[in-house]
């Protein structure tokens, strides 16, 4: 951790202007990790903004003390000078492209890039930015160089790093979690900041339509004959004959990891011509491999992929392909 606070350190005190970013679609630990950077640096005189590809969705904005703390890349290119910038900051990916097409115009414009994250990757990147792959979430990692820096927690602060690592750690409940990451959590609730009402308006108090369409697509779950991988399926028709937003079915198929003999969960939601397919793993596999494997990513218990096509033929595929790399990895 000294290295990578040395070359944080290093890189923000030869920096006044400062642009921090996250991937396109971003979650909680990307937003919430950019907002508690930002508050943080300005602290330190630095002129910080964050500047995602889209424009923030309503559901993340009480994460933000101020509203125009992120803004779009149409909103930033409309006043700023961003030919100027002294370092641009990647925070949740280690992977440039996944910012956007537009905000990687901006990162060919930066003077310096710095990535901030907590997902594998090679050791050659490891080696010149931020990536701490020990870290349960990007928000513990940015907890911790803020903490480094010798600045003390906020409450603006800490609710966006808390709820970035419930967000990360399901709730606490990844085997990367580990003593350090609940330290931190102890440092950010003596800001003040209330774990049940943090939970509450990240994943919202649900209406009962939210709770029947988890009924049914619980009661729809298939399994495979050693009961090793078990999958959910989840069209767009469901979520609109439910009226559920589908920013709130991310955690269904974690439901599937209490079975017994479970190795590997899996979910497919269609998203438009595509399925997305979310990967849970039980402990015994890494999920981001066979993420990866069918072009994808991740962590080593929890991953994705997009995959084109029919939903009935993606799942015959998939679940193939997971039979065949389990068998593989059994022998």
């Amino acid at each position: 951790m000294n290295n990578l606070t040395d070359r944080f350190n290093l890189l923000v005190q030869k920096s006044q202007k400062i642009v921090i970013t996250t991937h396109i679609h971003p979650d909680a630990d990307g937003i919430g990790s950019q907002v508690a950077l930002t508050l943080a640096l300005k602290e330190q005189g630095k002129e910080v903004i964050c500047v995602n590809e889209e424009k923030l969705l309503d559901r993340y904005k009480y994460l933000t003390s101020n509203k125009e703390i992120i803004i779009s890349y149409d909103e930033y290119i409309e006043t700023a000078d961003y030919e100027s910038i002294d370092l641009l900051i990647i925070v949740d990916t280690n992977l440039a492209q996944r910012v956007g097409i537009n905000m990687q115009k901006i990162l060919n414009l930066a003077k310096k890039f710095l990535i901030i994250d907590h997902h594998p990757c090679p050791k050659e990147l490891a080696a010149i930015h931020c990536i701490d792959t020990t870290m349960a979430a990007t928000g513990e990692l940015v907890g911790t160089l803020i903490q480094q820096m010798g600045i003390s927690f906020t409450p603006e602060m800490a609710l966006p790093l808390y709820t970035a690592i419930i967000i990360d750690t399901s709730s606490f409940r990844y085997p990367t979690v580990s003593w350090h990451t609940h330290k931190l959590v102890g440092d950010l609730l003596r800001t003040g900041i209330q774990p049940p009402e943090a939970y509450n308006m990240i994943y919202g108090t649900k209406k009962v339509s939210h709770m029947q369409l988890l009924g049914r697509i619980l009661s729809n779950a298939k399994v495979s004959k050693d009961y090793k991988i078990a999958w959910l399926s989840l069209d767009e028709k469901l979520m609109e004959d439910y009226n559920v937003d589908p920013e709130d079915t991310h955690a269904f198929v974690n439901h599937l990891l209490i079975l017994d003999h479970i190795i590997v969960a899996c979910m497919f939601k269609q998203e438009g011509k595509y399925i997305k397919v979310s990967f849970r793993s039980a402990g015994l596999v890494d999920v981001g491999i066979i993420a990866q494997a069918l072009g994808g990513g991740g962590h080593n218990h929890s991953a994705a992929t997009l995959i084109e096509g029919e939903m009935e033929n993606v799942i015959k595929e998939v679940i193939k392909d997971l039979q065949a790399m389990l068998a593989q990895e059994e022998s």
